[in-house]
């Protein structure tokens, strides 16, 4: 079985906002995408999306390290849900490492001729139950 076309391009998109080039990263983006930063806070529009990756990259020290393990791929019509082990590396500013694993869901539209991410969620269900 061969590889999604969605593999492919979160592995770039990671690859992007590993490298800093978020120019880059917001072509992966639909113009109104939302992105979740943390629980509770959550931005939308690629203009807030771009201020938001940049503010992490700085918290992290500029060492933010984003990855995909295992991913379940659901599409219907249009869109397309996916499901990723999804594990951050960073040494945070006091340069303590910083190592997480999350079950990630997105959300993705097929638009134009290709895939945008249209919510970008790298905690999953743990939004579940938060305040």
């Amino acid at each position: 079985m061969s590889e999604h076309e969605l593999t492919r391009l979160i592995a770039s998109a990671d690859d992007a906002i590993n490298r800093e080039d978020f120019d880059t990263v917001m072509d992966f983006y639909a113009e109104d995408a939302t992105l979740v930063v943390r629980p509770g806070l959550n931005v939308t529009g690629k203009t807030h999306i771009r201020q938001a990756l940049v503010a992490i990259a700085e918290h992290f020290n500029h060492s933010l390290e984003v990855s995909q393990g295992e991913m379940v791929i659901i599409e219907g019509g249009d869109t397309a849900l996916v499901l990723a082990k999804t594990t951050i590396n960073a040494s945070q500013r006091s340069d303590s490492p910083f190592v997480q694993e999350r079950k990630a869901t997105y959300v993705f539209r097929w638009q134009n001729g290709r895939w945008l991410c249209v919510v970008d969620n790298s905690y999953g269900t743990e939004l579940l139950g938060q305040p």
